[in-house]
C-alpha cells in the first residue's frame, strides 16, 4: 500500500444541515431548562446550581458552565470511565451506574469489565504487567528513587538518564538529545527557548495544543499553513518573508516549520520529503514532533525519517514522546550538539521542573533496545511489523463495511466519523456493553461537526481481536446509521 491513501472528511450537504440541527435542538432544550431553573432560583431566593459560590471566583466562563452542564454532562460517561488495569490489549474498566440525571454524577457498582481496548497509544505493546521491560524497570526501582524530586540541574540527573538520551539520540539518529519529565512540556518550554521576538514561524494548522502553546509563549510571529498542504505552506513563507517582520518590514531572524510525524486527531502522515524540500528551498529550519510516528513508523520504527527514507540530518530538530510506543512518560528533543547544551540552560522544561524518574527512564530504554534488536531478539521487529499489519487489516475492513475513515494506511491511529452528537454516547455505550473499549472525539477537540471515533492499534492486537472488534463495529454502525460510504 503506498503512501497519502487517505480519506478526506467529506460528508453530504443533507448530513451537515442534519449535524447543525441536532446541536440547534441540543442548545435550545438546554438553553429553555437553564431560563426555568434561574426563574426558579430567583423566586425561591435559592442559589442557581451551576453558579460559583459567593464571593469566589469563577472557575469557568459562563459558556464553559453551559457547556459542561447542559451538553457534555449529559454524554460524560462516554469519556470519563475508569479503569483498574494497565492499558493492554485488554483493560479492566470500573462499571458506574448515573445516579443524577443532570450534571451527570455516578457511583460505582463494585463490577469489573474486561474490555478489548482500542484507545491507548500502546503502538508496540510494551504496556503490559509481565516481560523483560517490566522485569528491568522492577529492577531500576531497587537502584533508583521513583522521583528524583529535582530538576536535571538542581542533582535529579542519574547515569539512566545520560543512557537514555543517548540512546535515543542514536535511535534518530541525531548527534545529542535532552529528556523533558512530561510529554506536553517538551513542545511547550523547548520552543520558546528555540525561537523569539524577530523569528518567524509556519505551522500547521492542526498541530498538537502544546506546540500552538510554546509557540504563543515564543514571541514569535507565527504563520499558520492549511493541515499537510505542501503548496500552501510554501506560498504562506513567501509572502510572509516578503512583508517582514510585522510594523517594521524586517527580514525576520530565523524561520522554523513546526510540523508532525502522524496527527493525532486524523491518523494522517506528514508529507515529510514535500516539506524537507520546502525547508531547504527557503533556507529555514525544521521542528518535527514525532510523539505519534517514533517507534510506530519506518522499517525500523525510527519515525517519518525512517518510513520516507530522509536523512535525519535534513531536519533539525527531532521531538518526540516516551508515552506512546515506549509505555513510559516524558519526552525527548534530538538535534546537534550546540542545540541540546543551549537547551540545557535555556528551557524552562529541564531548569526549573523535576527531570524524568529514573524507572521511568530504564523502561523506555528497555524498551528501545528491543525495538533496536539489542537484546539478542528480533521481538522489535516482529512488533513493527504486526503493528503495520493490524493497522491496515484494520483501517481496509472499516472502509469495506462503508464507514468513513480518516488517515493514511500505516498509521495506527484510525479515526471513525461520527459527526452527529446524538451518536457519541450512543456509539461508545453501546460498544463497551460488547466489551469494547473505545474513545470518541468531539468538540473542542475536533470542530462541532467532525465528532468522531478514534481507534489506536497495538501490535499486541492479535487477529482475533481485531475481527471481534470489527464484528462489534459492525453492528453497532448499522444501529447508529454510520455507514455513510455503504453502497
Amino acid at each position: 500500500m503506498g503512501h497519502y491513501q487517505v480519506e478526506e472528511a467529506e460528508i453530504h450537504p443533507l448530513q451537515i444541515l442534519m449535524v447543525h440541527i441536532s446541536y440547534a435542538i441540543l442548545y435550545i432544550t438546554s438553553y429553555l431548562y437553564d431560563f426555568i431553573v434561574s426563574t426558579v432560583a430567583k423566586i425561591t431566593k435559592k442559589r442557581h446550581p451551576i453558579l460559583q459560590r459567593e464571593g469566589y471566583a469563577p472557575m469557568f466562563e459562563d459558556g464553559d458552565y453551559f457547556w459542561i452542564n447542559y451538553l457534555y454532562g449529559r454524554i460524560s460517561d462516554a469519556w470519563d470511565r475508569p479503569i483498574a488495569s494497565v492499558p493492554g490489549t485488554y483493560i479492566d474498566v470500573l462499571e458506574r451506574k448515573a445516579v443524577k440525571q443532570r450534571n451527570q454524577s455516578y457511583a460505582f457498582t463494585g463490577n469489573k469489565m474486561n474490555c478489548l481496548n482500542l484507545g491507548s497509544y500502546n503502538y508496540l505493546g510494551f504496556a503490559h504487567n509481565s516481560g523483560p521491560v517490566l522485569d528491568q524497570t522492577l529492577k531500576a526501582m531497587n537502584d533508583f528513587n521513583t522521583s528524583n524530586c529535582a530538576s536535571a540541574v538542581e542533582g535529579g540527573y542519574t547515569t539512566t538518564h545520560k543512557e537514555l538520551e543517548t540512546t535515543i539520540a542514536e535511535f534518530v539518529g541525531k548527534e545529542s538529545a535532552i529528556i523533558f519529565e512530561i510529554g506536553y512540556a517538551t513542545n511547550s518550554t523547548t520552543l520558546p527557548a528555540l525561537v523569539r521576538k524577530g523569528a518567524l514561524v509556519v505551522s500547521d494548522s492542526l498541530n498538537h495544543a502544546s506546540l500552538v502553546m510554546g509557540l504563543r509563549a515564543s514571541g514569535a510571529t507565527v504563520k499558520v499553513f492549511p493541515h499537510n498542504d505542501a503548496a500552501e505552506l510554501e506560498n504562506v513563507l513567501r509572502l510572509a518573508i516578503a512583508q517582514g517582520q510585522p510594523g517594521t518590514g524586517k527580514p525576520f531572524t530565523m524561520i522554523l516549520i513546526v510540523v508532525e510525524g502522524i496527527y493525532s486527531m486524523e491518523g494522517v502522515i506528514c508529507k515529510l520529503p514535500e516539506i524537507v524540500k520546502i525547508k531547504k528551498k527557503f533556507k529555514a529550519f525544521l521542528y518535527l514532533d514525532e510523539a505519534h510516528s517514533i517507534g510506530a513508523l519506518g522499517p525500523r520504527g525510527r519515525g517519518a525519517c525512517d518510513y520516507f527514507g530522509i536523512n535525519p540530518a535534513d531536519v533539525d530538530i527531532l521531538m518526540g514522546t516516551f508515552t506512546k510506543s515506549f509505555a513510559s512518560v516524558g519526552g525527548y528533543v534530538a538535534g546537534s550538539k550546540d542545540v541540546i547544551e543551549y537547551l540545557r540552560a535555556a528551557s524552562f522544561g529541564t531548569v526549573y521542573a523535576n527531570s524524568m524518574s529514573s524507572v521511568c527512564a530504564q523502561q523506555a530504554i528497555a524498551a528501545l533496545k528491543i525495538i533496536m534488536g539489542r537484546d539478542g531478539t528480533d521481538i522489535g521487529a516482529k512488533k513493527m511489523q504486526q503493528l503495520r499489519e493490524n493497522s491496515n487489516y484494520f483501517r481496509f475492513h472499516l472502509q469495506k463495511m462503508g464507514f468513513q475513515i480518516l488517515g493514511n494506511n500505516d498509521s495506527p491511529i484510525i479515526p471513525l466519523m461520527l459527526y452527529h452528537p446524538g451518536k457519541f454516547a450512543a456509539f461508545s455505550r453501546q460498544l463497551l456493553k460488547r466489551g469494547i473499549a473505545a474513545v470518541v472525539v468531539a468538540y473542542p477537540a475536533t470542530t462541532m461537526t467532525t465528532g468522531r471515533a478514534r481507534f489506536c492499534l497495538s501490535a499486541g492486537h492479535t487477529k482475533e481481536d481485531l475481527d471481534l472488534a470489527l464484528k462489534g463495529i459492525a453492528e453497532v454502525g448499522e444501529n447508529c446509521g454510520l455507514r455513510y460510504l455503504a453502497n
